[in-house]
């Protein structure tokens, strides 16, 4: 052959293949995801329940809102087919109705059933949800979601480190994460953990992992006193990098578990996913046993005291704000938030009664009659009317707030509205319905400058990073309600004994690996 045909037919050979090559990409197939999941953090010690509509359920496209990394130029979003059904999410609060839970879960199932097949699932709960008549929700949740696509599809689950992994929601996972930091600052962080670890096993054909180790350990804590700002849980939780940068292993997560429900499965779990058995293997089992070494070593995050010894110190300090953590109905961890006691002890104070004395900002109660008739009523007018216990009268009854409105705020729902009532020297905010104060802005929007107050009451547990960073000084008060921190208070009648701290003179638990079997073995 002449060297000018050759050269030809090695070019035509060459560009073939490389259109080829080209069409092989452009047809190669996507992984095609489903996203799903229901969350809430629920006390069973609480007489609240929660509807359907506390969910705030977003479907379709919608769903994707919730997550920055799955935009619609992100990596992630290119990597698969999505298909987004249904995820609810909502406020702390107390057991779910099973109309409410029974209603979302049938959505869920209808929206899977609908857009079959599935190569994965992203399973994003909270992992504490309580439901009336009904143990395990996302046990079962899961578990129903496998009877409708089948169990060859790899699902991969974030969670929060304060819920609860029963061995069943362990089986039904495939790939399983959760929060690594208390305050939740690597939430976000942490479910695109759970997204790209799905994708990559996806991506490379290795499927489920070979290995689930899953070890219970028999600790029941508050998130009060695990936080990773602090020692010991600072510690414990940065040996969790070290185990999941080992090749044959996947992740590595530690639950706390939720305190304050009453069911088998609450208590503490390490678990490890991978394919080096030896390596998964001692991870978990490392893990838990450094957990259980520093059991004796956690404590509150801040100063704890009564209420009466932490008003003592707020108003013997000079440092603004004085930030007081009225925790035990505290609506972020599942309190109904709208307990009285607190309150009504602060309403009785002399030191507050009087515009010339300490000024105090009180967030919040709830009250909608109160606020009916406030915005009737309107910003600088008189009121008198009663506000709280209306769900959880079991401490205090409601009270009577006489004082002037200073502020009304509307906001994008009917159901959004915000007064500030000044009775004496103490601005109480009320609320249509409950709301946590956690931002600045919060306290801003309603003409309240927290950081010039003496004194800050919020009904919260340890500070998110914005009150924290605010504060003077900080005591949390050990009141009552249906997240009380004094757990031997509680009542608990159904979880598994010995349960430390509740068992205090334990011994050695056995910490040894169960292995927790694929959901397609048979």
């Amino acid at each position: 052959m002449k060297p000018l045909y050759l050269f030809a037919f090695l070019l035509l050979i060459c560009t073939t293949s490389c259109k080829d090559d080209k069409t092989s990409e452009e047809n190669k197939k996507l992984p095609r995801i489903a996203i799903a999941g229901l969350g809430i953090e629920s006390s069973t010690f609480s007489p609240a329940l929660t509807t359907e509509e506390a969910f705030h359920a977003k479907v379709g496209d919608s769903v994707f809102s919730r997550y920055p990394f799955l935009q619609i130029d992100s990596l992630n979003r290119n990597r698969a087919e999505w298909v987004p059904t249904l995820v609810g999410k909502s406020l702390p609060g107390g057991t779910v109705t099973r109309e409410a839970y029974e209603s979302l879960v049938t959505k869920s199932l209808d929206m899977l059933k609908e857009n079959m097949p599935y190569d994965g699932l992203f399973f994003d709960i909270h992992g504490a949800m309580s439901v009336v008549g009904l143990d395990d929700p996302e046990g079962d949740l899961i578990q129903r979601i496998r009877a409708v696509i089948g169990d060859d599809v790899l699902i991969s689950t974030s969670m929060d480190l304060h819920g609860n992994v029963s061995e069943r929601l362990a089986k039904h996972t495939d790939l399983i994460t959760c929060y690594r930091m208390a305050p939740h600052e690597d939430a976000i962080e942490s479910k695109k953990r759970a997204v790209t670890n799905l994708i990559d096993r996806l991506e490379s054909g290795k499927g489920k992992p070979a290995y689930k180790a899953w070890v219970p350990v028999p600790i029941l804590l508050p998130g009060e006193k695990t936080s990773t700002r602090i020692e010991p849980g600072k510690s414990l939780y940065a040996k969790i990098p070290e185990i999941t940068k080992q090749d044959g292993v996947i992740d590595a997560a530690i639950w706390i578990g939720y305190a304050w429900a009453d069911e088998p499965r609450n208590h503490a779990v390490v678990m490890v996913t991978g394919d080096d058995k030896e390596k998964v293997e001692k991870g978990a089992e490392k893990l838990a046993q450094s957990f259980w070494d520093v059991r004796n070593e956690f404590e509150f995050v801040a100063p704890t005291t009564t209420l009466d010894e932490s008003l003592k110190l707020a108003l013997a300090s000079d440092k603004k704000p004085y930030m007081i953590s009225d925790m035990g109905d505290n609506p972020t961890a599942g309190g109904a938030g709208d307990v009285t006691w607190t309150l009504k002890e602060l309403l009785a104070r002399p030191e507050f009664k009087s515009t010339k004395g300490k000024s105090l900002i009180y967030a919040s109660i709830p009250g909608p009659e109160f606020v009916e008739k406030a915005m009737e009523i309107g910003v600088g007018g008189k009121i008198k009317a009663e506000a709280g216990a209306a769900v959880d009268y079991r401490f205090a009854g409601p009270l009577l707030l006489d004082g002037t409105i200073t502020a009304i705020k509307e906001g994008d729902t009917n159901a959004e509205v915000e007064v500030v009532v000044k009775v004496g020297n103490i601005d109480v905010i009320v609320t249509k319905k409950r709301k946590p104060y956690h931002h600045l802005s919060d306290f801003t929007n309603l003409g309240l400058n927290p950081k010039n107050s003496d004194v800050v009451v919020v009904k919260i547990g340890y500070l998110v990073p914005e009150l924290y960073e605010m504060r003077g000084d900080w005591t949390m008060a050990l009141t009552p309600g249906g997240v009380d921190q004094d757990l031997n208070r509680l009542g608990y009648k159904r979880i598994k004994r010995p349960m430390f701290p509740l068992d205090s003179l334990m011994t050695q638990p056995d910490l040894k690996t169960r292995w927790i079997p694929a959901a397609d073995a048979k």
